[in-house]
C-alpha cells in the first residue's frame, strides 16, 4: 500500500513538471525566498545566478547596488534591470529566471505536515500527497488556504483542485464523521 501512495506522488510529481503552464506564472510575484537568476547578454561580469531573495526581498546586482524585488513580476524585474544598465550599456537585454519557488506549507491532518518546495502546477490534492497524503479522520470537504501576501492571514476554503502558489499556508481540518 505504502509503494502505491508513494508511486502515486512521484507519478503526480513528474506530471505537474511535465504540463507546468509558464504563461500561469507570468503573473508570479517574487518574494523572499524566491532564487532567481539575471542573465545580462554579453556582459557575463553583469550577470547573476542563483541569488535568493533577501528575507526583505531585495538582490545585489554588480553596477546597480540592492534593488528591491519584493512583489515584482519577471518581466517587472526585468524592465527595471534593464532602466538601471541603460545609463552604462547600449540596449541592454536582460532575462530572468525563477530558479527555485519559495516553499509552500501543509499543516493539519496530513502525516507529514511542513514545508515543501514548489512546483508549478501544484493542486490542493498533489501538496497533500506531497505532505503524505490524508490521515485517516481528515476532512477532504474542509481545507482552508492561506494565501501568501494575504496581510490578513485570512483562511480561504478550498477543494482538492485549487491551486496552491508559493508561499501558500494549507491547513486539513479534522472530520468529525
Amino acid at each position: 500500500m505504502l509503494f502505491r501512495l508513494l508511486l502515486i506522488v512521484e507519478l503526480l510529481l513528474f506530471a505537474s513538471v511535465a504540463i507546468a503552464d509558464d504563461a500561469g506564472m507570468s503573473n508570479y510575484q517574487l518574494g523572499s525566498g524566491d532564487t532567481i537568476s539575471i542573465n545580462v547578454y554579453d556582459e557575463k561580469e553583469l550577470s547573476i545566478e542563483k541569488a535568493r531573495l533577501s528575507d526583505a526581498g531585495t538582490i545585489s546586482l554588480p553596477m546597480l547596488g540592492e534593488i528591491k524585488v519584493l512583489g515584482l513580476t519577471v518581466s517587472e524585474l526585468e524592465s527595471q534591470v534593464v532602466q538601471g544598465l541603460k545609463q552604462y550599456l547600449v540596449n541592454p537585454k536582460v532575462t530572468v529566471s525563477i530558479e527555485v519557488y519559495r516553499d509552500f506549507f501543509v499543516n493539519g491532518q496530513v502525516y507529514k505536515p511542513g514545508s515543501f518546495p514548489y512546483q508549478p502546477g501544484l493542486t490542493v490534492l498533489k501538496a497533500v500527497a506531497i505532505a503524505g497524503g490524508f490521515k485517516d479522520r481528515a476532512s477532504k470537504t474542509h481545507v482552508s488556504i492561506i494565501k501568501d501576501g494575504d496581510e490578513k492571514h485570512t483562511p480561504i476554503k478550498a477543494d482538492l483542485g485549487t491551486v496552491v502558489m508559493p508561499g501558500d499556508i494549507i491547513t486539513v481540518e479534522e472530520s468529525f464523521f
